[in-house]
């Protein structure tokens, strides 16, 4: 990759903090004391000094989520595995009731484990949002009955940035006694989380979201909640997610978590001058539509359709002018093809618009500066791209 590139896809993956870098460096080679790494699973000293360091981990993960017990946070190998072990791991714990409630905008890892859930029997009731991609309490509450297993909504938009009224949702599960799952892999590090207040029953998280190393994720699991693993093997964290813990990227995450807490006022509020910069500079342009609530927005996430203009060139045009830029969920795109993103479809886009979106997100170390070369680029790229397309009806 380019030195120089503007990098603005930072939904899809942040780069590594340094500091973080030099937290998982003694768990790839030998520790400070010279000893070798060890399984966090073995008595001996190497094998303690890893388990201390998951241990830390842990704690930092809890903290930034606001759960009272680390024990509630176990590790995994991503945003993913949270979702597929909260959604089948809480229906597999109550045989029993057979229905399950999510909402139309969840993140592929959730859908789709849902619809493994459909394909083995269960009802699946999808819950629509309103054009600026919300959920509606009253409409979840709705759908919730005496069948109902559990219900995922997700806290923040892997696409479009909406933030959703997860205090809310969580209310009427709890009053519903139905267990709630929250994916908050993009609302980590961008927004206060605190699970002590918010009855959420499970609730995801990715590392390389938040600046820690990717291939590593967590599952907050509320105490007292019945969850089954999906893994089986050595009986790893509880018996939940068998197999040898990722030692390095752990302790990489358990960093990242930290100084996503200490620094979460301060990042949120440069992302957001970033955010209403990129706006009004992009919506500036001719054809070009905000998707995604106005305010109710991640505080990084820029996400807009270009009419005239196919996603796919877009981001390819604006790489060849060193800005890297989104389209749809990354987790999506590299095996979906050329197809409108099923969030947008939901949120009464059209599917000329759902094909010909952007997603743009700012981070942490994103500066002014770039912004406004982005801001450039991004206007010759779609004027450029407007005078090859015949379908453009915007031309004189």
């Amino acid at each position: 990759m380019q030195n120089d590139v503007v990098y603005l896809d930072h939904a899809a993956t942040t780069p590594l903090d340094e500091r973080v870098l030099e937290a998982m460096l003694p768990h790839l080679g030998r520790a400070p004391n010279g000893s070798p790494r060890g399984n966090p699973s073995s008595l001996h000293a190497p094998g303690v000094f890893a388990r201390e360091a998951i241990e830390d981990a842990r704690a930092s993960v809890a903290q930034l989520v606001g759960a009272d017990d680390s024990g509630e946070i176990l590790f995994t190998a991503g945003g993913t595995e949270s979702d597929n072990l909260a959604v089948l791991g809480l229906a597999a714990a109550d045989p029993d009731k057979k229905h399950v409630v999510i909402s139309a905008v969840e993140h592929p890892a959730v859908r789709e484990a849902a619809g493994r859930l459909g394909a083995a029997g269960y009802e699946v009731t999808s819950i629509g949002v309103d054009a600026d991609g919300l959920v509606s309490p009253a409409e979840l509450a709705g759908a919730l009955h005496s069948d109902t297993v559990l219900a995922a909504v997700m806290w923040a938009n892997n696409e479009v940035g909406a933030v959703q009224p997860i205090e809310e949702i969580a209310a009427i599960c709890y009053e519903a006694g139905v267990p709630l799952h929250v994916d908050a892999v993009q609302a980590a590090g961008r927004l206060p989380i605190d699970v002590s207040r918010i009855p959420v029953s499970t609730l995801a998280l990715s590392a390389h979201k938040l600046y820690g190393p990717q291939g590593v994720g967590a599952l907050y699991v509320r105490g007292g909640v019945d969850l089954e693993p999906v893994l089986f093997g050595g009986g790893q964290e509880k018996g939940l997610r068998s197999g040898t813990e990722n030692v390095a990227g752990i302790a990489g995450f358990g960093e990242a978590a930290r100084l996503a807490f200490e620094e979460l006022e301060e990042r949120t509020r440069h992302e957001e001058a970033l955010r209403e910069t990129l706006i009004s500079g992009v919506t500036g342009i001719p054809g070009v539509r905000l998707n995604g609530h106005r305010e109710k927005r991640l505080s990084s996430n820029v996400h807009v359709s270009v009419e005239g203009v196919e996603a796919e060139s877009l981001v390819l045009f604006l790489d060849a002018l060193g800005c890297a830029v989104g389209s749809g969920s990354a987790c999506a795109s590299s095996t979906a093809g050329h197809k409108a993103s099923p969030v947008l479809l939901a949120m009464s886009r059209t599917p000329e618009e759902a094909i010909s979106s952007i997603r743009i997100t700012v981070g942490k170390d994103t500066t002014q500066e770039e912004v406004t070369s982005f801001l450039d680029s991004c206007a010759t790229a779609i004027a450029q791209l407007r005078e090859l397309s015949p379908l453009y009806t915007g031309k004189s």
